[in-house]
């Protein structure tokens, strides 16, 4: 009876041995995994000043191009700066939100221990209607005739 209690607590020491040892060497791998410092500063691009509060959201990406779930998101300061320490490498997709500005998105490969980025937010710009009159934009030469008159309409052909 003696002798299977020492055998029960000699095969649950080694067990628990083995899991920690196994538990050790999966924090070391992470620990292991190259990361960088990413430096983003966002600015107006029609003056260059810098926009206060923007969102920086980062989503790693799948070797697909697929978004990953999860996500990190930064707030920029008052200079337009913000900073992460920890990202690891590979494909990561940024995007800027800011009120009043055109969203940013871009994919990019970090590959470096230490990266900067300038994103240049645009105004929202005003909705296009092909019912408005469109000076500075060339019309196609098949849509006029050599008189400078549009073409007549086929009256054979169907509506679209």
């Amino acid at each position: 009876m003696k002798m299977a209690r020492t055998t029960t607590w000699t095969i649950a020491a080694l067990l628990s041995t083995l899991a920690l040892i196994g538990e050790g060497r999966a924090q070391r791998d992470k620990t292991e995994e190259p990361t960088a410092v990413l430096n983003f500063i966002v600015l107006k691009e029609d003056n260059g000043k810098p926009v206060r509060n923007a969102a920086v959201i980062m989503h790693p990406v799948t070797t697909h191009g697929k978004q990953e779930r999860g996500g990190l998101e930064l707030k920029t300061d008052a200079n337009g700066k913000t900073s992460f320490d920890g990202i690891p490498y590979g494909k990561l997709r940024v995007q800027v939100l800011a009120s009043g500005f055109q969203t940013f998105g871009e994919d990019y490969d970090i590959a470096q221990a230490n990266m900067e980025f300038t994103v240049r937010l645009k105004r929202p710009q005003g909705q296009y209607s092909i019912y408005q009159d469109h000076p500075n934009e060339k019309k196609d030469e098949g849509d006029q005739k050599k008189d400078g008159k549009p073409p007549t309409p086929d009256p054979n052909s169907k509506p679209q």
